[in-house]
């Protein structure tokens, strides 16, 4: 009789202990820069609401710094949710990396400028006006990620400077863009606003001008390898919810407040 009551309180304690890794779960999650602000002040807000943990790690979307997503991806770094820009993660999509079908846009990013607080802001407001603070800045600073890789592929020749640009722009690996104009690295900075906003030590001038402007949707999606699909959901269902959109607009971003591909 005793073996037996001992047995059926193994049971219990035993489907209790399931049912709470059922039920709580830690999702690591690796964001780029754009999202990182945002998903900073979020992360206790679902933590709040929900019994899972979020564990944040950072990366670029694209290139080949060491902390880069892609490169932590080819070390087999284990993730259970990426969010970077959308391009890139249709990437991942395609490698297999990312489970088709678990795409999430979450928000619109756009490009802009920065100088050195107490630095005279540069007049960027048409194209024009943009070029000629382009030409006549003695640094410039582009971040490595997707907005880098616009500037430098097809704003600067779109403008007719890539020549002049090759030789007084740099691009940060590893790095905020704010932070090497705070430093004094760079006369101007050009990075998502909600990567540049953040920076102590640096004036924010503003947008880009819309003409030239390049609009990135920042998405997340579910790795292949997930550990908790149901928690990964969930997070991913708080980060595009109508909760989430006050924190997100305050970071310098547009939330979508998407349809979820799963319901």
């Amino acid at each position: 009789m005793i073996s037996s009551i001992r047995s059926t309180a193994l049971l219990f304690v035993t489907a209790l202990f399931f049912a709470g890794s059922t039920f709580a779960a830690e999702i690591q999650v690796i964001t780029s820069g754009a999202f990182a602000e945002a998903l900073k002040a979020l992360a206790p807000e679902y933590e709040k609401q929900s019994p899972n943990k979020v564990l944040i790690s950072y990366g670029s979307s694209m290139g080949g710094a060491p902390d880069s997503i892609p490169s932590r991806l080819a070390r087999d770094e284990k993730f259970d949710v990426l969010i970077l820009a959308g391009p890139a993660l249709e990437g991942f999509i395609k490698s297999g990396a990312v489970q088709p079908g678990s795409r999430v846009d979450l928000v619109a990013s756009v490009i802009g400028v920065a100088v050195k607080a107490g630095a005279p802001k540069p007049d960027i407001s048409t194209v024009p006006a943009l070029k000629e603070t382009l030409l006549n800045a003695k640094s410039v600073a582009y971040s490595a990620s997707a907005s880098g890789t616009y500037l430098s592929t097809e704003l600067f020749p779109k403008l007719g400077i890539a020549e002049q640009m090759s030789k007084t722009a740099k691009k940060i690996y590893s790095e905020r863009v704010g932070t090497v104009v705070a430093r004094g690295d760079a006369e101007l900075g050009f990075q998502q606003v909600s990567e540049l906003i953040p920076i102590p030590g640096i004036d924010f001038v503003g947008e880009i001008p819309v003409e030239v402007q390049q609009t990135v949707l920042f998405s997340a999606g579910v790795t292949s390898n997930v550990n908790s699909l149901e928690a990964s959901r969930d997070l991913i269902a708080f980060l595009a919810s109508s909760k989430a959109a006050p924190t997100i607009q305050k970071a310098g971003l547009k939330p979508l407040l998407p349809a979820l591909p799963w319901k």
